[in-house]
C-alpha cells in the first residue's frame, strides 16, 4: 500500500517572499527591448498621446507580446501576468491602459508603422545572430485559418465556409528549419466569409511579408540574374494557385511553389506516366528513398501557357496511410497530388524529387498556425475590427520573440529549440526563481533543481552578449 503520510506533513502557507514564477517570461521581455521593438513601437504611436505618458506605448506593447507568448489569451489575463511580477521586474501598466493601447491607439492609420517597427526589430535580431544562412533559400509559407467567434457582436465576424462563425485571417511565415519553427512575417485580418483563394489578399500579404524582411534580404526585381540577390520562394496550397498571384510573385522577384488541382488533365497525365513508367522514387527529409511514394514531371503533358513562362508541373503519387478514405481523384489506389513551380531545373538538389520535398515541407505552416492559436490567436478579444487587427500584430510579435529566443539562445539545445510552444512554456517560460538583492544589484536565481536551469541561464547570457 502506498504511504501518503509524508506528503501530509508538508506545511502550506502563503507567506513566501522573494520568489517569482514564470520567470522565463522576462527573457522575452528583455529581448523585446534589446531588439528595439519597444522603442520602435513607442516612436510609431507617440502621436496618439496629447501629453507625456506614464508608461511608454512600446513598453506596454512589449508587455502584451511577452505575456501572450507566456499563455495569456486576453488583455485581462495579460494584466494579471504582468501585475503578479511587479515585485521582480518593476511596475507595469494597468489593464485599462493595455486595453486603451489595443482599442484606441493602434488603429488602421498606425498599423503600418507598427509593422515597420516589427521589421526593424527583426533586422536587429538577425544582425545579432538570428539571421538565416545567406546562401540558402528563404521559404515564405502563406496560409489562412479560421478564428471562431463565440459571440455575435464582433465586427467582421461572419459565417465561414466551414459553417462556423468568426474571422478568416491570412498569415505568412518564414520557415526556419534549423529550429523547426518559423517567424511570423505578416497577417491580414479578414471577415469570416473572405475567400480562400482571393488573389488580392495574397498579394497584400506577400507585400507585407517582404517588407517585414531586413532590407538586404528583400529581393530586387530589377537585379536580374545577380547571384548575390537573396533567393526567396513563396509556398501555398491550391488556394494560392491563381494567375494574378503567380504574376505578382514574378513581379516581386520571388519564386513560387503552389498546389495545383488534380483535374481531368492531370488525371490524363497520370495515366500517360503510368503507361510510360515515368515515375521516380520520392525522397524524405534525410535524403533517403521515401517508401511507397513516387514523383514525375508533367510539364509537357498539360498546357501551362496561361501561367508565367518557365512554370513546371510536378506530380506525386503515394499509397494512402492505413485507414485513409480514398478520393475520386486517386488512381489505382494511389493518392495523387500536384503542384506548379517556376524553379528552373538544376537549382534544387535531387531534381524533381527535391522540388517535391521542398513543396511538401509547406505542411509545416500548420504547426506555425497551431502555435499562434496556442498563443493568443484562438481568441480575438475586442469588439472592433481594427482593435482585433492590432491584437493580431501583438500575437505575431509574440511568435517572433519566441523564435528569436530559440535562435539566439537555444540553437544548440535541440530539445528546447524544436519544442512547440506549450512545451517551451513549461520548460523555459514558467520556470520559478528567487529574487535576491545586495551590493546594489538584483539577482534572479533560477531553481537549481529544474532540469533545464543551466540551459536557461546560459541562453539568457548568450542573448545579452549577442546585442553588445
Amino acid at each position: 500500500m502506498k504511504n501518503i503520510a509524508a506528503a501530509s506533513r508538508v506545511k502550506v502557507s502563503a507567506d513566501g517572499q522573494g520568489v517569482v514564477s514564470h520567470a522565463g517570461m522576462a527573457m522575452l521581455r528583455e529581448l523585446a527591448d534589446r531588439t528595439g521593438l519597444s522603442t520602435q513601437v513607442t516612436a510609431a504611436l507617440a502621436d496618439t498621446y496629447r501629453g507625456p505618458w506614464v508608461y511608454a506605448p512600446g513598453e506596454v506593447f512589449a508587455d502584451l507580446a511577452a505575456a501572450v507568448a507566456d499563455g495569456a489569451d486576453c488583455i485581462d489575463a495579460v494584466g494579471q501576468l504582468c501585475g503578479d511580477r511587479e515585485h521582480a521586474f518593476g511596475a507595469k501598466a494597468s489593464t485599462t491602459t493595455m486595453w486603451r493601447l489595443v482599442d484606441q491607439r493602434i488603429d488602421a492609420a498606425h498599423l503600418p508603422a507598427v509593422r515597420a517597427a516589427r521589421s526593424a526589430a527583426r533586422a536587429a535580431a538577425w544582425a545579432a545572430g538570428a539571421a538565416p544562412t545567406a546562401s540558402e533559400w528563404l521559404h515564405i509559407d502563406i496560409d489562412a485559418t479560421l478564428v471562431i467567434d463565440h459571440s455575435d457582436n464582433k465586427h467582421g465576424a461572419t459565417p465561414t465556409w466551414k459553417k462556423t462563425f468568426g474571422h478568416h485571417p491570412l498569415l505568412a511565415f518564414l520557415d526556419r528549419c534549423e529550429i523547426a519553427g518559423g517567424e511570423a512575417l505578416a497577417g491580414l485580418l479578414r471577415t469570416g466569409n473572405a475567400g480562400s483563394n482571393t488573389a488580392s489578399d495574397h498579394i497584400i500579404v506577400l507585400a507585407q511579408a517582404l517588407a517585414a524582411l531586413p532590407p538586404r534580404w528583400r529581393p530586387d526585381p530589377s537585379a536580374g540574374d545577380d547571384p548575390d540577390q537573396p533567393r526567396i520562394l513563396v509556398r501555398c496550397d491550391t488556394a494560392g494557385a491563381t494567375h494574378k498571384f503567380a504574376d505578382a510573385c514574378r513581379d516581386q522577384g520571388v519564386g513560387f511553389s503552389f498546389g495545383y488541382p488534380v483535374d481531368t488533365r492531370v488525371q490524363d497525365a497520370v495515366d500517360t506516366l503510368n503507361l510510360a513508367d515515368g515515375w521516380y522514387p520520392a525522397v524524405d527529409t534525410e535524403g533517403g528513398i521515401r517508401d511507397g511514394a513516387w514523383v514525375a514531371e508533367a510539364t509537357t503533358l498539360v498546357n501551362l501557357d496561361s501561367w508565367p513562362p518557365g512554370t513546371r508541373l510536378i506530380l506525386r503519387k503515394e499509397r494512402p496511410h492505413p485507414g485513409a478514405q480514398l478520393r475520386f481523384t486517386d488512381a489505382d489506389g494511389m493518392r495523387v497530388t500536384a503542384f506548379i513551380t517556376d524553379t528552373e531545373p538544376g537549382i534544387v538538389p535531387g531534381q524533381v524529387a527535391g522540388l517535391e520535398l521542398r513543396h511538401r515541407q509547406h505542411a509545416r505552416v500548420e504547426d506555425r498556425i497551431r502555435d499562434l492559436k496556442a498563443a493568443g490567436l484562438r481568441n480575438l478579444p475586442c469588439h472592433g475590427f481594427w482593435p482585433n487587427a492590432a491584437w493580431l500584430e501583438i500575437v505575431l510579435a509574440a511568435a517572433d520573440l519566441v523564435t528569436w529566443c530559440r535562435l539566439l539562445g537555444f540553437r544548440e539545445h535541440t530539445g528546447l529549440a524544436r519544442a512547440e510552444i506549450a512545451t517551451f512554456r513549461y520548460r523555459v517560460l514558467h520556470v520559478a526563481a528567487r529574487i535576491t538583492r545586495g551590493a546594489r544589484r538584483t539577482r534572479l536565481r533560477i531553481d537549481a533543481t529544474w532540469r533545464w536551469a543551466a540551459q536557461i541561464a546560459a541562453a539568457w547570457q548568450t542573448i545579452r552578449t549577442a546585442f553588445r
